[in-house]
């Protein structure tokens, strides 16, 4: 199984994974988040994204105030920087946007550690499916986004899923 906890896989992945391993190391993006447990999550690690698709880096704080000072003072001189509190789940989360080269990069915290995130947790049941289903399926997702359908509910619908994609894709049971 890939250790998503690491991106060096990304070294050994398809072209866009590669040139995301290069932005994310050269510009020492998760090493200046060290301290917030980040994990980069969504479509890239796992090779459903397109053409939009963005890096998704999840963080884990435990001091909002210091979490939102930090994201500014690291990032506030990139290109279309923005960032904002909203509540996901009940859940207090800071978001902040930029770019840099041609990714568009979203930092997302919450006072969860990261691997309880679902976020993360998506990404690895997906991971799994992906395995499970093969290439056609795979690339049957890739066509869904492209249409416009977000993973999460791109996946249900293949799926069969009823209800809330979001919650349904953490109760699938990947052994059947």
């Amino acid at each position: 199984m890939t250790d998503f906890n690491n991106i060096e896989y990304l070294k050994n992945g398809n072209k866009r994974q590669i040139h995301a391993f290069e932005v994310l190391t050269q510009n020492k993006i998760l090493l200046n988040l060290s301290e917030f447990e980040p994990i980069l999550v969504g479509t890239i690690p796992i090779n459903i994204d397109i053409e939009n698709s963005d890096l998704d880096i999840i963080c884990y704080w435990k001091d909002k105030t210091n979490f939102i000072e930090k994201l500014k003072a690291i990032f506030e001189n990139q290109s279309d920087f923005r960032i904002r509190e909203t509540l996901i789940e009940n859940e207090e989360t800071i978001v902040a946007n930029f770019k840099i080269d041609d990714f568009e990069i979203e930092v997302f915290g919450q006072n969860i550690p990261t691997r309880n995130q679902n976020g993360y947790k998506h990404m690895i049941i997906e991971h799994q499916i992906l395995k499970i289903k093969g290439e056609n399926f795979r690339l049957e997702i890739i066509k869904l986004k492209q249409k416009g359908y977000k993973t999460e509910p791109a996946f249900a619908f293949l799926l069969g899923l009823k209800g809330n994609p979001y919650v349904e894709l953490l109760n699938y049971d990947c052994s059947i």
